[in-house]
């Protein structure tokens, strides 16, 4: 029986990874970027390696005993280990749920000097949106966090926040979203727009985001296809080869 229900487990998770491979691709252009990596370019070339710190709230995790290695830092990390071979590729995930943007920004200090990562892939927004914390302190917060992050010697790679058509009418993101857009040209950083990217999953029928499910799979399936996007825009926007 333990045998069966071995086999039956691990085709499960193929069947997840599969789809994800095939069916939620990303057009270019929503994770096109101009602006450069370079810093995570050096390592790789110089290093053989890349760490990476995600710093976000609640969206970057998943719930339950397995939730940390199917939330989108852990399928991010995966991804890039399959698309740059040969390198040590390190993701640590700093997740605090229900934490502003300032709130992050103070901690990011601790983080860039104890781990010196290459790369900060930055989600945020959520929570400013849902207390509505004033959009331009909103920004102030965000351009001064980016400053730390390259002052450090960091890449950084903001990432905005899900798309969730249940929310989408009380929930004011769209002010929050432009200036994410907005800080990212200003400061020259590439932005993983998840909040388009989910959008259009959902408008596509790839996943039916507005579903009330007590299922993680599809949660799940989500995250996996996060992290390969984001992969995909890091070793773009950093000039490697697959």
């Amino acid at each position: 029986m333990n045998f069966k229900i071995a086999i039956v487990a691990a085709m499960a998770l193929t069947n997840v990874a599969a789809f994800a491979a095939e069916e939620c691709e990303v057009p270019p252009s929503f994770i096109a970027s101009d602006s450069d990596l370079t810093r995570v370019a050096a390592s790789i070339k110089n290093q053989h390696r890349l760490d990476i710190a995600v710093v976000g709230t609640g969206s970057s995790v998943l719930p339950g005993p397995d939730g940390e290695k199917y939330a989108y830092p852990a399928r991010l990390q995966d991804a890039l280990l399959h698309l740059l071979p040969g390198n040590d590729i390190k993701v640590v995930a700093h997740v605090q749920p229900r934490q502003t943007t300032a709130e992050m920004a103070a901690g990011l200090k601790k983080i860039l000097a104890d781990e010196k990562p290459a790369l900060v892939v930055w989600q945020a927004g959520t929570f400013d949106a849902v207390s509505g914390i004033d959009p331009d302190d909103f920004r102030t917060s965000l351009a001064e966090g980016v400053d730390a992050i390259n002052t450090a010697g960091a890449d950084a790679d903001l990432m905005n926040m899900q798309y969730s058509p249940r929310t989408e009418t009380m929930l004011g993101v769209a002010p929050y979203a432009d200036i994410m857009h907005l800080v990212a040209q200003e400061h020259g950083v590439p932005l993983f727009d998840r909040l388009a990217i989910m959008r259009f999953w959902n408008d596509q029928g790839t996943f039916d985001l507005y579903a009330a499910t007590k299922e993680y799979d599809m949660a799940r399936k989500v995250h996996d296809c996060i992290g390969r996007a984001l992969a995909s825009q890091i070793v773009s926007a950093a000039h490697l080869t697959p």
